[in-house]
């Protein structure tokens, strides 16, 4: 089982099928041991009828008109009912083939893709970013529209640039890439790029203050576009800013609170920090934008975030497909709830067009359209 917590993405700024599939756009937040729930309990007026169940099968399989239909069809349809009737759109069923698809996601994995990151502007597709290691990368690609495929295939692009068009063929590959990008700005002002919080982010963000902290006069943490990841990577995070206290709380369905403490080692503690945040800013990176800001340690700056503050669990079934399901609630540490309301930046800027955002991995483009970067760089004093 894994905790979930990665929100839905607008259709701007989205990373799409060129990327990864998630189901309804959820990942990963935290893990748990394998288990099953255990077996239902005898049958009663307000429990769940497996009865009922196996005779609308029965009856489907008998009478209807195509008699090709798998009972294993049924199976998925009459889980995936259950999830829906819950009315919960963070609580979904997902097949074998998406369940996959989110571990790999969480790990840095995609495969078939070409790593680009989609926004829209007046209707069309462009490139918003790449993803570091990714085949759009090394290909040169600054626009273009969407695509997945086979691992090996080709690609064959029409990109419009500038007043002109090129056209670029991509190999498609299963590449594993980074989740932490960084570079040193001017003004001696380290930039880290968080795309998610996955199995290796903890490591990677560790490793890039290590060689990026030392001299800096301050920090800009971008967690612009981030959907969220995994639980313990967003508390390490907290941690190497806030020295001590509640990164956030958590609440489940027997009222009970449990308060999730900083840990681990507090490298960048006293160091200047701005904290960019946008509408697709979610889940895990709310918990991160939300515990700095409530802990007074950090400059919040962009525009108001996604808002969802429950958290999921991934139960892996038999046949590999899997139910996520939300089984708690967060707060941050002084009792807020930020599901459905997003967090309010300290300083709101809006970003003129998606394409203006900083991409870390194609630093020649600069960021003078940034002017989410740009104000947190004044903040900064950079």
């Amino acid at each position: 089982m894994a905790r979930v917590a990665r929100r839905w993405r607008p259709a701007v700024a989205a990373v799409l099928l060129v990327l990864v599939s998630f189901s309804a756009g959820v990942g990963l937040e935290r893990r748990f041991p394998s288990a099953l729930p255990l077996p239902l309990p005898a049958s009663r007026a307000d429990q769940f009828d497996q009865a009922k169940v196996q005779q609308a099968s029965r009856i489907i399989q008998a009478n209807y008109y195509d008699a090709g239909v798998s009972g294993s069809r049924l199976s998925q349809g009459s889980v995936r009912g259950m999830v829906d009737s819950l009315d919960d759109p963070f609580s979904q069923y997902l097949t074998p083939e998406q369940f996959r698809s989110q571990q790999d996601a969480v790990a840095g994995r995609h495969d078939g893709a070409i790593g680009v990151t989609v926004a829209f502007e007046q209707g069309y597709p462009v490139i918003a970013g790449l993803l570091p290691n990714s085949p759009a990368l090394r290909a040169g690609i600054q626009i273009a529209t969407l695509i997945r495929g086979v691992d090996g295939s080709q690609v064959r692009l029409l990109l419009g640039r500038g007043t002109g068009q090129v056209e670029v063929a991509v190999t498609r590959a299963r590449f594993q890439s980074p989740t932490v990008e960084s570079l040193r700005l001017p003004g001696d002002i380290l930039y880290l790029r968080v795309y998610q919080f996955g199995d290796g982010t903890e490591r990677e963000f560790d490793d890039r203050l290590e060689t990026g902290l030392t001299g800096a006069r301050g920090t800009v943490l971008d967690l612009r576009g981030n959907g969220g990841g995994l639980v313990s990577a967003a508390v390490a995070m907290v941690s190497r800013f806030v020295a001590a206290g509640v990164v956030f709380e958590e609440r489940g369905r027997d009222g009970r609170t449990d308060r999730v403490p900083v840990d681990g080692d507090h490298p960048a503690a006293t160091v200047a920090l701005a904290v960019l945040v946008d509408g697709a800013s979610a889940s895990a990176s709310e918990i991160v934008a939300g515990s700095l800001q409530a802990h007074r340690r950090g400059t919040l700056i962009g525009t108001r975030t996604f808002g969802k503050g429950s958290v999921q669990v991934a139960y892996e079934l038999r046949d590999g497909s899997a139910v996520n399901l939300t089984v708690q609630h967060w707060y941050l540490p002084d009792g807020r709830s930020i599901n459905g309301s997003g967090l309010a930046p300290d300083v709101a800027v809006d970003l003129p067009r998606q394409t203006a955002m900083f991409d870390v991995v194609q630093p020649a483009r600069g960021y003078a359209g940034d002017t989410q970067l740009r104000r947190a760089l004044e903040v900064l004093g950079g």
